[in-house]
């Protein structure tokens, strides 16, 4: 533990520097203003953000318990800051009144590990014990790898969010939380996760990240001096080459929208030669729900959005041209075996990817019957109360 967090002091930023004085000068402020708000709930996604769970999550709050004081964290800068302030009431992120209400909040609710004023000194004071808070991470997505950052001993969250009974069992029995700390409400953007026509058919490709990439480490399994010499980069800007991709989409008069994970969207500029051919989607412009409910079909790599397409029983195909090297340079396997669970076919090569594009659009997009029959195992909820079910779990935190 005491070597966990030396590691974390030894990252930290002048910034970080900044919130430890903001922290320090919140101290005395907060004890006061709890007195007077004894259950405050601070909600956040990332600072420059509202479209996750939380969102959905603070949306439900605000108009169905108007009794339940609550306040969103979210950047004045936000595209989707207005949005927000048009359901309640927000503060600055990582400003000193965010600090105030993080400190004197009943509970601390986002959908990311560090969402909270500053993820570097707030690690060192939950993970070492000098601050005890009450803290629900809604989650961003269906775990099914298995992700040790997230242990217990590494967040001390008081509320683990899960969705399906294996991902519940698996963090349950894997991740050290003590007992009634994991629990299953489900992702609350699934309140409003539902298949709607589009102005124009969409094939939507979108690969996760890899870290090995993104952040350029120095046990990297890959020489990463240039993004263009990646593996990842070869294997999809070929594939959208792929003159046999632009026949299918010129058939079936589709628009390919190409969307890099958030991690891998500073590369989004290296593929806009492929702009003639397919749209390269760039946040906040594209919305990643709104395209994923507007789609017919998807094509993804280990990416968990495999789990909201498939949710709405639309069509999956998997690209893993680097199965292996993913496994060892981003995270390792956990209960989910794409042969067995997968909700669409696996290609490891693009001539396997193309045949399977072939073959799904020659049965009008639908899903196969086998990939339906694993979703109903799957999945356990299929309806529209994923907020109520938050809402009360986190009601009865004490």
């Amino acid at each position: 533990m005491e070597q966990r967090i030396l590691e974390k002091f030894k990252m930290v930023k002048f910034g970080d520097l900044i919130h430890i004085f903001k922290f320090l000068f919140a101290l005395l402020p907060a004890m006061f203003f709890k007195k007077k708000h004894k259950d405050l709930w601070l909600i956040c996604d990332y600072e420059m953000e509202a479209r996750d769970n939380p969102y959905w999550l603070f949306r439900y709050i605000c108009k169905h318990h108007p009794e339940q004081e609550v306040v969103y964290a979210i950047n004045y800068h936000s595209p989707d800051y207005r949005r927000v302030a048009k359901l309640g009431k927000t503060v600055p992120y990582g400003s000193l009144r965010h600090w105030i209400y993080y400190l004197a909040a009943s509970k601390n609710i986002s959908s990311q590990k560090g969402g909270k004023p500053n993820a570097a000194v707030c690690y060192v004071l939950e993970v070492s014990g000098l601050l005890k808070n009450t803290r629900v991470f809604l989650q961003h997505g269906i775990i099914k790898d298995d992700l040790s950052y997230l242990y217990y001993k590494n967040t001390k969250m008081r509320m683990f969010v899960c969705s399906v009974p294996r991902e519940y069992e698996f963090v349950r029995d894997t991740y050290g939380y003590p007992k009634g700390y994991v629990q299953m409400p489900g992702l609350c953007r699934y309140d409003n996760l539902f298949p709607v026509k589009g102005k124009e058919r969409i094939l939507l490709v979108m690969p996760t990240w890899r870290k090995w990439i993104a952040h350029t480490v120095s046990d990297s399994v890959e020489s990463v001096s240039s993004f263009n010499e990646t593996e990842f980069a070869r294997a999809w800007k070929h594939f959208l080459h792929d003159p046999r991709l632009q026949e299918i989409l010129k058939r079936e008069n589709m628009k390919l929208v190409f969307y890099l994970h958030r991690n891998m969207q500073k590369f989004a500029p290296h593929f806009r030669s492929l702009s003639n051919t397919a749209t390269i989607a760039v946040w906040p412009e594209y919305d990643c729900q709104r395209l994923l409910k507007e789609a017919e079909c998807l094509i993804t790599d280990y990416s968990s959005v495999a789990m909201d397409f498939a949710y709405m029983r639309k069509p999956v195909l998997y690209y893993q041209f680097d199965y292996e090297q993913f496994r060892k340079g981003h995270m390792g396997e956990g209960y989910y075996d794409y042969e067995k669970d997968g909700f669409g076919p696996i290609c490891s090569n693009e001539n396997q990817l193309i045949q399977a594009l072939e073959k799904t659009a020659s049965e009008g997009f639908g899903m196969e019957h086998q990939y339906t029959e694993r979703c109903d195992a799957f999945f356990y909820y299929h309806d529209r109360n994923y907020c109520k079910r938050n809402y009360e779990a986190i009601k009865k935190l004490k």
